[in-house]
């Protein structure tokens, strides 16, 4: 069974990001019975400032948390814009997990912003991480505005339409990727 692990880029109290994120999910797991899903939200877990030491020496949830990204198959990352960037918290997490946490996995993202342009930061500036990785991003992303939500609830059939895409896509893409290095291209500089 795959493991498509929800990240919730934020140490904020969960939101309509994480309501988004939560939706995307429910969606995958009802369209793929051998799919299993998880949502890890970083202000559930204390993870300590990447400083360079054995994940072992950590000592809070830090090794906890990156041994559930080294478990899960693919990925769904969402992060709130701060500042025209994705949050120093999921920052930290990337210098915490190693290449191969990320190394030929299908990854959708999901952003949210309080403007529309916002959203070309994901594409300058998340998605190089990830691709310094070796991760496979879906192309495009589905960004989330405040106007999408009603009582703090997703109720913009669009974007629901676009979020149910992204997670079958990053499914679709795991499936296409699994065990083929051809489909996977050569490994980035940094493995």
């Amino acid at each position: 069974m795959a493991t498509l692990l929800g990240i919730h880029g934020s140490v904020t109290y969960p939101g309509r990001l994480y309501h988004a994120l939560e939706y995307a999910l429910n969606h995958a797991a009802e369209h793929d019975n051998a799919l299993t899903t998880d949502l890890m939200h970083l202000g559930d877990f204390k993870v300590s400032f990447a400083d360079g030491r054995e994940l072992a020496d950590y000592q809070d949830d830090t090794e906890h948390v990156v041994a559930r990204i080294l478990s899960a198959d693919m990925f769904l990352i969402a992060t709130p814009v701060f500042r025209a960037t994705f949050t120093g918290a999921l920052k930290n997490l990337f210098d915490l997990v190693p290449v191969e946490g990320f190394l030929g996995k299908a990854c959708g993202l999901i952003a949210m912003g309080a403007t529309d342009h916002h959203y070309l930061s994901v594409d300058t500036q998340l998605r190089p991480v990830l691709a310094w990785f070796g991760a496979q991003t879906i192309p495009g992303l589905v960004y989330l505005k405040s106007s999408h939500f009603s009582d703090g609830k997703l109720s913009e059939p669009t974007v629901m339409a676009q979020l149910e895409s992204l997670a079958s896509s990053v499914n679709g893409m795991n499936n296409l990727l699994t065990g083929d290095e051809i489909a996977q291209g050569p490994k980035p500089l940094a493995s």
